[in-house]
C-alpha cells in the first residue's frame, strides 16, 4: 500500500489537473457561443446563394461555365482538409484524419495524383508524416475568429488551379456540426461544381407555398460566370465555420469528461488515503499494545 505522503501528492496533482480542465471547458464554452452564432448567421446566406445559383444554372445550362463541366479523365485530385491547430478535443482530429486517409486511398490508384491544402496544424502534421503533396497550408484559422477573405483567398487558388488544369477534382473534408454531442466528418465536392439544386426544388415543400422566380439582370450566363467562383468561396467558408464550431463543441465535451474523470479519481484516491491512514493508525495501536504487554511481563 502506498504511503500517506504519496497519496496526498497524487490527490494534489489531480486537483490541479481538474482546475485546468475546468478552465479549458469554460473557455471552449465561451468560444463556442461566438462560433455557433457565426455559423448559424451564415447558413441562411449560403442557402439563399445556392438557391439563386440553381435558378441561374437552370436557365443557362451546364455548358455555361467550365466550372460546371466534369473532366473526361480524372488524374489529379485535390483535397482541402480542415482540422484544428490544437489538441485536447477528444477524437475530433482523429476522425477527420481517418476520413481523409480512407478517402485518399479510395481515390488513389494507377497514376492518380493526390494533393492537399491544409487548414489546421494537426492535419498538416499528418500530411507531412504520410508524405502527401502539400500545395498550401493555413495555420491559426480554425478555432479563431476569421473573415470571409480567408476563404476567398483560398477559394481563388482552388478555382485558378482547376481552370489551369492543375486539379481535375477538388473536395473539402470538414466536420459538420449537427448538435453539441455530434460532429460528423463530411466530404463535399467543390470542383467541378456538382448539380445545383434548382429554385423549384428548393421552394417545394408540403405546404405548397409559392415562391417568385428570380429576375436576372444582366443575362443569366454573365451572372453565372461571376457567381460560380464565389460559390466555391461560400462552400469553403461554410466548411470552415462548421469545423470551427465542431472543434469547440468537441473540446468542451472532452474537458467536461476529463473533469468528471478527475472527480472520480480524487474520490478513489481519497478512499485509498483513508484506508492507508487507518492502517497506519492500527499499526501504531498494535505497537502501543505490544509495548504495554511487554512492560507487564
Amino acid at each position: 500500500m502506498p504511503s500517506l505522503k504519496d497519496v496526498q501528492n497524487k490527490i494534489s496533482a489531480v486537483k490541479k489537473t481538474k482546475q485546468i480542465t475546468k478552465a479549458m471547458n469554460m473557455v471552449a464554452t465561451s468560444r463556442l457561443r461566438g462560433a455557433q452564432a457565426n455559423m448559424q448567421n451564415f447558413r441562411p446566406y449560403a442557402a439563399k446563394f445556392s438557391e439563386v445559383l440553381g435558378s441561374l444554372a437552370e436557365k443557362s445550362g451546364d455548358e455555361a461555365s467550365p466550372l460546371l463541366m466534369p473532366r473526361e479523365e480524372v488524374k489529379k485530385i485535390h483535397i482541402v482538409l480542415c482540422t484544428s491547430d490544437r489538441g485536447l478535443c477528444g477524437g475530433f482530429n482523429v476522425n477527420l484524419i481517418d476520413k481523409a486517409n480512407s478517402f485518399a486511398k479510395e481515390k488513389a490508384g494507377g497514376d492518380t495524383e493526390i494533393s492537399l491544402t491544409n487548414f489546421g496544424r494537426r492535419g498538416r502534421d499528418w500530411c507531412r508524416k504520410e508524405k502527401f503533396n502539400i500545395i498550401d497550408e493555413h495555420i491559426g484559422v480554425v478555432g479563431t475568429t476569421f473573415g470571409f477573405n480567408v476563404s476567398a483567398t483560398a477559394g481563388r487558388k482552388l478555382v485558378d488551379g482547376y481552370l489551369d488544369g492543375d486539379y481535375d477534382e477538388v473536395y473539402v473534408i470538414f466536420s459538420e456540426f449537427i448538435s453539441m454531442g455530434r460532429q460528423t466528418p463530411t466530404v463535399k465536392q467543390l470542383l467541378p461544381i456538382p448539380p445545383i439544386e434548382t429554385a423549384e426544388d428548393a421552394a417545394a415543400d408540403d405546404s405548397g407555398d409559392y415562391q417568385a422566380e428570380h429576375i436576372c439582370e444582366p443575362s443569366p450566363d454573365s451572372l453565372l460566370g461571376g457567381l460560380l467562383p464565389r460559390s466555391v468561396h461560400v462552400q469553403l467558408h461554410s466548411a470552415l465555420l462548421e469545423t470551427s464550431t465542431s472543434e469547440h463543441a468537441a473540446r468542451m465535451a472532452a474537458m467536461d469528461n476529463a473533469t468528471k474523470a478527475c472527480n472520480d479519481f480524487i474520490e478513489n484516491l481519497t478512499l485509498l488515503y483513508n484506508k492507508a491512514r487507518q492502517a497506519a493508525i492500527t499499526a501504531e495501536l498494535m505497537d502501543i499494545v505490544g509495548g504495554a504487554e511487554a512492560l507487564k511481563g
